[in-house]
């Protein structure tokens, strides 16, 4: 008989107890600090941050006091070789929000760190506009494409867009024009909560900006020109918002075919033979956690979806150049698989079939009399849901009006067993 020994629960508490202190800073330095911030720092062995974070607290810093390295991996990997010893990180604001205490509790686990937030760039800007935080969307475009802020343009919706640099204002009232909402109120808020704070409103056709702090947050007041470019909330978008070459899945099918595919948080989804891109683009429009890749074999199109991605404020959205079933190999795992192009090539659908997930979902539309045999086959085989799509619209007819009828669509839907 084997007796198993059981770890000590000291020993694991001493392991896991707190030893790195993540502190939040705002431009006012250590004068906004608790006295629990300003102790952290001054017993910590080493001090990590930006240049100026640490200037910020310098008379607080004891130990060694060391500025991020590039890439940002780096430091995270210094970070964790001081494990067991005390050390202080120092972040902007809030570290949780947009902040650096969300790419440490990756590696580190809750109980190892302490928390010491201040007020996010976020909350001192809805402060100074009078905004309530929950009724407002909140972004980063630190380091990210401007066009995310595409899909939240709505009229009378307000935003906080936390910028990467002076530019950055620049880029937002660029795009505001350029998408039809030129006569939003953007205001620049500079340095908040500091000696160097400004705040200075102006339109977004016509901004006066002048020299800008860095350190900025763009708040938009939405307004809409006639024919600005409004995404709608709800799947099957107006096809003329696409760029397109007529290989496009058109918005009522489109919406019948995300409503099979049912996203679901956080889920990546493969859009075979992806024409425009529609479906990838509207996937990837339901919730900022979904995930896809646009399979095409022409690269024109290609060309087009990456243009439509970023037109439509889902920038991530990947695109793999290559025909199906080869372009497969290697890609990551997919919750679900839209087959709307090339289905009926040799081994695009088995290998479909074979890439997905247990309990996820596919679903293919048919055109053509190949596809459908194919499909007919599969729901003979598989079971699934299998549907007829018929869509007339109302066109000229001479002086009169008559339906013209559309080609008919055929649609299976599956969930492969877990």
């Amino acid at each position: 008989m084997r007796i198993l020994s059981t770890p000590d629960p000291s020993a694991l508490s001493a392991a896991s107890a707190p030893w790195l202190t993540i502190v939040g800073i705002g431009e006012d330095g250590l004068a906004g600090l608790s006295d629990t911030a300003k102790a952290a720092i001054a017993r910590a062995e080493i001090v990590f941050g930006g240049a100026r974070h640490l200037e910020l607290a310098a008379e607080a810093i004891a130990g060694e006091g060391r500025t991020w390295l590039s890439p940002f991996e780096r430091s995270v990997e210094a970070v964790l070789s001081a494990r067991g010893r005390p050390v202080a990180v120092l972040a902007s604001g809030d570290p949780f929000f947009f902040g650096v205490g969300v790419t440490l509790s990756r590696k580190i686990q809750r109980t190892e760190m302490t928390v010491l937030p201040a007020p996010s760039a976020f909350s001192l800007a809805a402060s100074r506009m009078g905004w309530a935080l929950q009724d407002t969307a909140c972004l980063s475009l630190h380091g990210r494409p401007v066009d995310l802020i595409r899909p939240h343009l709505h009229p009378g919706m307000r935003i906080l867009a936390l910028t990467s640099d002076s530019h950055g204002p620049h880029a937002l009232a660029a795009l505001l024009s350029e998408a039809g909402f030129g006569g939003s109120r953007l205001t620049v808020l500079e340095a908040l909560g500091g000696p160097r704070e400004r705040v200075s409103s102006h339109l977004a056709q016509r901004p006066e900006f002048g020299e800008i702090d860095m350190l900025n947050v763009c708040a938009v007041e939405v307004e809409a020109a006639a024919g600005a470019r409004v995404l709608p909330y709800t799947a099957g978008l107006d096809d003329g918002l696409f760029e397109h070459d007529g290989q496009i899945t058109k918005r009522e099918v489109r919406a019948l075919t995300l409503s099979a595919l049912a996203p679901r948080h956080g889920e990546l989804l493969w859009d075979i033979g992806a024409g425009s891109g529609s479906i990838g683009v509207e996937w990837m429009l339901a919730d900022p956690s979904l995930r896809a890749i646009a399979i095409e074999a022409v690269p024109e199109r290609a060309a087009r979806i990456r243009s439509n991605a970023a037109r439509f404020g889902v920038p991530g959205l990947s695109v793999t150049e290559g025909t199906a079933p080869t372009a497969l190999v290697g890609l990551p795992t997919p919750d679900a698989i839209f087959i709307g192009g090339g289905g009926s090539e040799d081994g695009v659908f088995d290998a479909a079939l074979a890439a997905l997930k247990p309990g996820g979902r596919l679903v293919a539309n048919a055109v053509t009399t190949e596809m459908e045999a194919v499909l007919l086959t599969a729901h003979g085989r598989r079971g699934g849901s299998l549907i007829r799509i018929d869509i007339a619209r109302a066109a000229p007819v001479g002086q009169m009006t008559g339906w013209r009828p559309a080609m008919p669509v055929t649609q299976w839907s599956w969930v492969k067993p877990k």
